[in-house]
């Protein structure tokens, strides 16, 4: 028998190998994580983190990027923000392009990534990795967009914000099920959309100016302001990230205007990020010490996992784990006009 490690207040906990058993739920096999390491554990921590944002009296913002929608994330994201899993939503311009191609009826399809790309283009074909759709269908959804800003008053700009409620509630009138847009509509709860300029969302908008002149304009400040109010007017804050650094990069400028209007701003308390990328994405314990912005209660994780993986196995657990705090939780509620208005419980 080997000799028991000397005593160490690093070496307290031990690793517990993970039994099979065909019975437990997603929630239960998560609870197992929490004895492990690695990101299986991380993601056990995520699943707490999130349950503990929903038993707080807090908003949560929920931060999605990348191609999540082509790879089959839509239903679920629709279901988190119909369910009101989550209040605000932050994401970037692929998404919304991708939300509003499936909410007029199109589709994406399972590919290969190693199907050559001249092939694709001679069918017309546009990839994402192993998935597809068709270029045809783009060029309709970039015609639609356009006619759709084409209908909007063109003598002022427009906060991101308020042109995706409007888009929304456009999508609403159409759509045979809801997204992201359609979803957040109904539910009343704000999308923004950061940097927006660089995705295929504005391609149609961008059409439109050169084809007829249309001086439609985007106040992406105003986004920042309103997100600010957003930060000012909750008791607590917490951020789930799944993708790249955007989303949680804009919630940092807002917390940074905010502490330039009122410097009692109150820090996130909670952060779970999900991600593949390393030093690019930001790490809010690190953070702290340079911006003051992470609370000194504060819970976060960050879990190195595909978000197509983590997203589905989380909100999966949660509505297994959750039931009681969904019950429970008091939300914030918003008005989404011209001006963003936010009414906390």
């Amino acid at each position: 028998m080997s000799k028991k490690a000397k005593a160490s207040p690093y070496l307290k906990r031990p690793t517990d190998p993970i039994e099979i058993d065909r019975d437990r739920s997603v929630a239960g096999l998560l609870a197992k994580f929490e004895a492990t390491s690695f990101q299986a554990r991380n993601l056990a921590i995520a699943h707490n983190i999130w349950l503990n944002m929903l038993d707080d009296t807090c908003t949560i913002v929920l931060g999605v990027s990348g191609p999540l929608i082509p790879a089959g994330m839509r239903r679920l994201l629709a279901w988190l923000i119909r369910n009101r899993y989550v209040d605000v939503i932050i994401t970037d311009g692929l998404t919304v392009f991708h939300d509003v191609h499936e909410s007029l009826g199109r589709q994406h399809y399972q590919g290969s990534p190693l199907t050559a790309q001249s092939e694709l283009q001679s069918h017309g074909i546009a990839r994402l990795y192993d998935t597809l759709l068709s270029e045809e269908e783009v060029r309709e959804a970039d015609e639609w967009l356009r006619s759709f800003v084409n209908m909007q008053d063109l003598t002022r700009p427009y906060p991101t914000r308020e042109f995706l409620n409007l888009l929304g509630h456009e999508l609403a009138e159409i759509a045979n099920e809801d997204g992201i847009l359609t979803a957040a509509y109904k539910a009343r709860i704000p999308v923004f959309c950061p940097g927006v300029t660089t995705s295929p969302l504005v391609r149609g908008i961008a059409a439109g100016r050169i084809d007829r002149k249309s001086p439609f304009l985007f106040d992406v400040i105003q986004d920042v302001v309103e997100m600010a109010h957003i930060l000012l007017g909750s008791t607590n804050v917490g951020g789930l990230y799944f993708g790249s650094s955007l989303c949680s990069d804009f919630v940092r400028q807002a917390q940074a205007t905010g502490t330039v209007v009122n410097a009692r701003l109150r820090p996130l308390k909670y952060v779970v990020q999900v991600t593949l990328e390393g030093g690019a994405m930001w790490h809010p314990v690190e953070d702290a010490d340079n911006w003051s912005r992470a609370a000194k209660e504060l819970r976060s994780v960050t879990t190195y996992c595909d978000p197509t993986i983590a997203l589905p196995m989380l909100v999966t657990a949660l509505t297994q784990s959750a039931t009681r705090q969904i019950k429970a939780r008091r939300k914030p509620t918003f008005t989404l006009g011209r001006d963003l208005v936010m009414i906390t419980t």
